[in-house]
């Protein structure tokens, strides 16, 4: 009977660990397939179940709700989640700068060289009788942050000279590729996937541009599942480092992997080797680098309204599992 609790005992003991992970399909998420795919997740005994979602608010209460362990995507709103009570913490960044401004072809010819950006919107205007009209995600969202402030403060742009719409993620590819827009916020692969139907769609400003170290995509857990299995959390931290190595070294070996999970089949494979080596690509793993980013986007946004007041962020960002992973 001995014997046969404890063969009983090693199989259970050897069954991988269910890990929720929920994830915004961009290139940002893309370490956390890499490291699922390359079997990092799978050598310590984890096994990743994946949730995709629209927006990073909608994966909040999912995490809330208990239903998931681990969020891949937008730092900003997980600060508003614990400012609720929600326990959540930030145990590596992904990427930072992601996003960009993309002219289309009605815009593009008139950022010229040496003209400013704010000239630009002007003789666009002064000629077509009418505003730019920029595609970007909703109030509140990293994207609409970013292209308010490079409009604002960066290039100090007329108001008059811009119309700002708001729409999804899918539906901001489709408007600029239709001409129903004249620009618009875009990150990678959607980068890539433009350009190469339409060439003469041109970046017209990067995210370092647009808001110095812009937070970009995280990894985060929630505090249930980190205080329950904290050597889980250290091997996802682990695997992120791993893969964002591999993912500079090697770009052609995990595109597979990254086209598989985000393109679903439809994005080829070179169109992510081309979004992995583009401009607008910066992947980072370690949380410190957005900190200070986070607090004055945080703020920015308290000043243009989209945020009622700036939310405590103090116990957002864990580095220590960072730290642990690059001491290996």
């Amino acid at each position: 009977m001995a014997a046969t609790i404890f063969v009983s005992s090693a199989a259970l003991a050897q069954q991988p660990a269910t890990v929720r992970i929920g994830y915004i399909p961009i290139l940002g998420a893309a370490p956390i397939f890499v490291a699922e795919k390359e079997g990092f997740g799978k050598a310590a005994g984890l096994d990743f179940k994946f949730t995709t979602f629209e927006s990073g608010p909608n994966m909040i209460q999912a995490l809330a709700s208990g239903t998931l362990d681990v969020y891949v995507g937008g730092v900003l709103p997980l600060g508003v989640a614990r400012s609720k009570g929600i326990d959540v913490k930030v145990i590596t960044a992904t990427a930072v700068e992601e996003m960009t401004v993309a002219a289309g072809p009605t815009l593009a010819p008139f950022f010229a060289p040496g003209v400013s950006k704010a000239d630009a919107f002007k003789a666009f205007r002064a000629k077509v009788g009418r505003p730019a009209k920029l595609a970007t995600q909703p109030a509140g969202s990293v994207p609409h942050t970013t292209l308010t402030h490079w409009l604002e403060v960066v290039t100090k742009t007329d108001k008059a000279d811009f119309q700002v719409i708001q729409m999804g993620i899918d539906a901001t590819q489709q408007a600029l590729l239709a001409g129903a827009v004249d620009g618009a916020t875009i990150r990678e692969p959607t980068v890539a996937i433009v350009q190469t139907r339409d060439p003469r769609i041109q970046l017209v400003a990067l995210g370092g541009e647009m808001f110095t170290d812009q937070p970009g995509t995280v990894v985060a857990v929630s505090g249930a599942f980190a205080a329950k299995n904290p050597q889980a959390v250290q091997a996802i931290a682990d695997g992120i480092v791993k893969a964002i190595d591999l993912m500079k070294k090697d770009p052609k070996r995990v595109a597979p992997h990254i086209s598989a999970a985000l393109g679903k089949g439809i994005v080829s494979d070179d169109i992510i080797v081309k979004a992995l080596g583009s401009p607008a690509t910066k992947f980072i793993a370690d949380p410190r680098v957005i900190t200070q980013a986070t607090k004055l986007m945080q703020t920015y946004q308290v000043s243009i309204g989209t945020l009622d007041k700036d939310v405590p962020l103090d116990g957002l960002f864990d580095p220590s599992y960072y730290l642990k992973s690059i001491a290996k």
